[in-house]
């Protein structure tokens, strides 16, 4: 095992200053709810990571596939925002949409295609981000730096996972465009986010860490949503700008 293995299972918290206070966000969520999930969120990776080294094993970020991971830290996102904000819950239909949605707002707290809510998306890309429904939400993207399984190979050290940015914006379907497939294609359609749509979430920023406000690197249809992401060498993580 890497020698800095160790150290990466020690997290960093995002300083306050890093975070817009005049950042807007819908159905009564604020920016501290926000960021209290993000420390919830970070100790659970650190306790959970810490664990798995103590017997030998790789970090949670490296032995899950690449969309499971991200996965995860939108789901739990979509659990803890809740605790802080009792203006939303974690919508209760198996694979509804949007992941929160206005408390009392839908019977039992629970709707398949709300019109009401917060999306949220978890995802290794500063840009480029993608899903399966091209559908007027409000959509919140927690952009991260992590870890894969397959670094060790392409010799990029261990690195602490860390949160990039949190952006968000209501969009519409027209910010949306589907991704084309050939008839041969067993892949998922998936919709990508527009430029327009793009402009909108990072207008509304509500958490940046210097030097990672964007980027050239867009997100793999198959990162996010399931299966084997599109093989492409990872450059070595960057070192942020004071």
């Amino acid at each position: 095992m890497h020698p800095a293995e160790r150290a990466a299972c020690d997290l960093v918290r995002p300083s306050p200053e890093h975070f817009n206070p005049s950042a807007r966000l819908p159905h009564g969520c604020t920016v501290e709810a926000v960021r209290n999930a993000m420390a919830e969120f970070l100790d659970f990776l650190e306790f959970i990571n810490t664990q798995l080294h103590s017997r030998q094993l790789p970090r949670l970020e490296c032995f899950l596939m690449p969309a499971t991971f991200s996965g995860i830290v939108g789901e739990f996102m979509s659990a803890t925002i809740p605790k802080h904000c009792p203006t939303l819950v974690k919508n209760g239909y198996h694979n509804g949409h949007p992941d929160l949605i206005p408390a009392g707002r839908y019977e039992r707290d629970a709707v398949q295609h709300g019109e009401q809510g917060v999306e949220i998306k978890g995802s290794r890309y500063l840009r480029g981000w993608q899903g399966h429904n091209a559908e007027a939400a409000w959509l919140m993207v927690l952009a991260f730096e992590a870890n894969r399984g397959r670094d060790e190979g392409l010799n990029v050290p261990p690195t602490p996972f860390r949160f990039l940015k949190i952006v968000g914006a209501k969009l519409e379907t027209t910010d949306w465009l589907f991704s084309g497939r050939s008839p041969t294609s067993r892949r998922t359609i998936t919709a990508s986010v527009t430029t327009t749509g793009f402009n909108k979430v990072e207008g509304n920023w509500i958490y940046r860490l210097p030097g990672n406000s964007n980027g050239s690197e867009t997100e793999s249809t198959s990162e996010s949503t399931s299966g084997t992401r599109t093989d492409r060498k990872r450059r070595a993580p960057r070192t942020p700008k004071s």
